[in-house]
């Protein structure tokens, strides 16, 4: 089952809510570009994968609703509504990769309106579907890394749910799964929106895989007791040196996994390496509403007192040292990054 798929007869896109599970497998349909850049700015859609297709959808969107009397006049709304669409979320690559991935070819175009709208179409049907096959592809290599009965610490959601199927890290759990190697995993909460208690342990349950939840801050626990054996994470930007944008608190595992010799291993496609960034310092990391924070409730009161303030960074810093491989499509990379980072860029 696809998270996001297009409906040919009404011209729309119909996407997973991902804001109503685990209580309920809630569809969108989404008529307007407008409308899918206000799903990724609330993480109705999320995950970096999954909002590089969602915002070049919002381009066919956009086409499809124009009333543009020629090409020229459409590109113009297109690049509008690039810019809208690329406003909604700073950090993952993906987004802004996507984007310009169909304004290329946008661009380049001579021809009439409607088959420029029938162009940016396919266009975004051909990022959708390159996804499903590179994280196949991942899987496998990634599969390959995990030995029968291990356990593996997973942090936030990277399944199919983050990505258009399958998933990035966690679509190496359920390929390790599947080949039967008796794995299970602890999954981090993820604070402060719990993507992991909420997703993860979600898409788990569907695939059968046992898990365990665990608070972020347990992780170093297991890790120093010698009960997870390997760390998979996902990413929504990777440097030219290999550092690493993820998740908030991605930074703290990976500290935790090299003082204990656990591997701690990377797994995203090609279109997440941003080659045009030369390490993390670049990055742009998202801050997001404080209130995220401070309105957790805990048997129906709220955690934090009244008056309280917070900070709310959405991702956090890897540095490349504590990073033991990357996963791709096209392989598994190891040290020194700056040098087999480059290699694979020139072999796509």
């Amino acid at each position: 089952m696809r998270t996001l798929e297009w409906d040919r007869e009404h011209q729309q896109l119909k996407m997973i809510d991902q804001r109503a599970l685990p209580g309920e497998l809630k569809w969108l349909t989404l008529s307007t570009h407008l409308e899918v850049a206000e799903c990724i700015h609330t993480m109705a859609a999320r995950g970096a994968p999954a909002i590089g297709a969602a915002a070049a959808y919002g381009l066919a969107l956009a086409a499809a609703r124009s009333r543009a009397a020629n090409a020229e006049s459409l590109k113009q709304e297109l690049r509008q509504a690039a810019a809208r669409l690329g406003a909604t979320r700073p950090t993952a690559v993906n987004l802004a990769w996507a984007l310009k991935r169909v304004m290329a070819k946008s661009e380049g175009f001579a021809g009439s309106a409607a088959e420029l709208a029938a162009l940016t179409l396919a266009e975004a049907e051909r990022i959708a579907n390159e996804d499903v096959d590179a994280n196949e592809r991942m899987a496998a290599f990634g599969a390959a890394l995990i030995r029968p009965g291990e356990t593996v610490i997973h942090h936030c959601n990277t399944g199919a749910l983050a990505t258009v199927d399958w998933g990035t890290a966690l679509g190496v759990i359920r390929k390790a799964h599947e080949q039967g190697k008796g794995i299970r995993v602890l999954v981090d909460e993820t604070r402060p929106r719990l993507q992991g208690a909420k997703l993860t342990a979600w898409e788990l349950q569907q695939y059968g895989v046992p898990f365990e939840i665990i608070s972020d801050n347990a992780a170093g626990y297991f890790l120093s007791r010698g009960e997870a054996q390997r760390v998979l994470v996902g990413a929504d930007r990777v440097a030219a040196n290999g550092d690493v944008a993820n998740k908030i608190g991605t930074y703290m595992l990976a500290l935790a996994a090299h003082a204990n010799d656990v591997p701690f291993y990377v797994v995203a496609p090609t279109s997440t390496f941003d080659h045009a960034v030369a390490s993390g310092k670049e990055i742009p990391i998202e801050e997001r509403d404080p209130a995220e924070v401070l309105e957790l409730e805990q048997d129906g009161m709220r955690v934090a007192p009244a008056g309280a303030q917070a900070r709310n960074p959405a991702f956090d810093i890897t540095p490349h040292t504590l990073v033991t491989a990357f996963v791709t499509e096209n392989g598994v990379v190891y040290p020194p990054y700056e040098k087999t980072l480059r290699e694979l860029k020139a072999g796509q």
